[in-house]
């Protein structure tokens, strides 16, 4: 049974059916699902949420489908790694990482949101799906859209890291590059959308695909013992995974599976491409959109959709913006694979290093419940490390030559070298 309600524009409140739009006819706002929580809190419970498979679905109720999924159907429920490596470095009593780094398919959060987003456009009856994307969606929709037997077409910024490009035609996708940003590529897709009459995820299906996004939020409820950590750190894009970590928050609260609320939600960004923490920091209503330019090529769009709507959520939970350069970036993911063996790609290295240097200003209390949001895996951005992470060390096979490169080693570890 599907509890969707229908679509509701976030500016003027007018009330559409559910169909594959996106934005308001009257003042062209964007639209999002709304659902009737009155009938939802008839029949779910913390005992019926944890009955059910570990993945995205065992929260059905909350994702705007008014049939069963038929893409994706095991993504999600990824871990919560209580980290204390990490919090003796950062000198904090508890820090999480919500490790989407492992997600199933394509080792992103973006499996996430595909999976609702596909399985809706199914339900529309369309044969043919794309997206405008800065790599880990377009992985995740052709990925899933071969799974789910669509047809593919994924726009993409022609430069983005060769692991990305092969992570999606590997699928056999057809995949454009554009020599252009993603805000460029953003605009040739709404004119494609409009001409072909496609499924776009990030279009005409972006309110039912960023729906998605919740299950990540709901698995750190859950995961925590039905409790918020006073402090969520979030990386930023377009702003929408900030959005709906808050609406997850306050859904779970509205329905009394969480009995506190207290969250702080800080959004991370990478100082080649801050609009929204450049706004939040200097206090102003609206964003600036800007040029990217930085190494964390999944987090560059200058021109964010929701780049207001995640103000919004800073503001509103009392948390805070904050952005870190390249060489931070570089930091922030060492010092998370040196300190806890997870591998993060370049925005994961931006919530990292943000989230480091909340905690060192005195932003985020040491002595308070932090949540770091990481969203994608290493593997798909390693062009960063080179020559910022040590070679191997090559000798011959003889055991010799091997004592002697321990004993180097040994010295250096001992004089507090590496």
């Amino acid at each position: 049974m599907s509890y969707v309600k229908g679509l509701i524009c976030r500016e003027c409140g007018k009330e559409y059916p559910k169909a594959p739009i996106h934005v308001c006819e009257y003042c062209f706002g964007p639209l999002e699902v709304t659902y009737e929580y009155d009938e939802i809190n008839k029949v779910i419970s913390r005992d019926i949420i944890k009955s059910r498979p570990p993945n995205i679905w065992r929260y059905a109720e909350l994702l705007p489908l008014d049939t069963p999924p038929t893409v994706g159907k095991h993504v999600g429920f990824t871990p919560l790694v209580r980290s204390d490596n990490l919090a003796r470095v950062l000198g904090v009593r508890e820090i999480y990482i919500k490790n989407d780094a492992v997600c199933f398919p394509t080792l992103s959060f973006k499996d996430r949101v595909v999976s609702v987003a596909l399985s809706k456009t199914k339900e529309f009856g369309y044969k043919t799906v794309a997206c405008a994307s800065t790599g880990n969606l377009a992985n995740a929709v052709a990925s899933l859209s071969a799974s789910g037997r669509l047809e593919s077409y994924l726009f993409i910024p022609y430069d983005l890291e060769q692991s990305k490009i092969i992570g999606t035609t590997v699928y056999g996708a057809n995949l454009i590059g554009i020599n252009g940003s993603y805000d460029d590529v953003n605009r040739l897709c709404s004119e494609v959308a409009g001409r072909f009459g496609w499924a776009f995820v990030n279009i005409n299906i972006r309110p039912y695909y960023a729906e998605g996004s919740k299950t990540f939020g709901f698995e750190i409820m859950e995961q925590l013992g039905w409790r918020v950590p006073k402090h969520i750190v979030v990386p930023m894009a377009s702003g929408s995974l900030i959005t709906k970590i808050w609406k997850a928050i306050n859904e779970f609260d509205k329905l009394g599976l969480i009995d506190i609320t207290e969250t702080k939600i800080y959004g991370a960004q990478a100082a080649g491409c801050s609009p929204i923490t450049t706004a939040v920091k200097n206090g102003w209503e609206i964003f600036k959109p800007v040029k990217p330019n930085t190494i964390a090529k999944s987090l560059a769009i200058g021109n964010p959709a929701d780049g207001y709507y995640a103000m919004r959520v800073m503001i509103e939970s009392g948390g805070f913006g904050e952005d870190v350069t390249d060489e931070e970036v570089v930091h922030g993911m060492k010092l998370l694979a040196e300190t806890e063996g997870i591998f993060t790609e370049t925005a994961g290295g931006v919530t990292m290093a943000v989230t480091t240097k909340l905690i060192k200003n005195g932003i985020i209390p040491r002595d308070e419940s932090i949540v770091v949001s990481i969203t994608g895996n290493g593997l798909k951005t390693q062009e960063p490390l080179i020559g910022k992470v040590s070679n191997p060390h090559i000798i011959g096979a003889k055991l010799e030559e091997f004592e002697e490169l321990y004993n180097r080693i040994n010295h250096r570890q001992k004089e507090g070298g590496k």
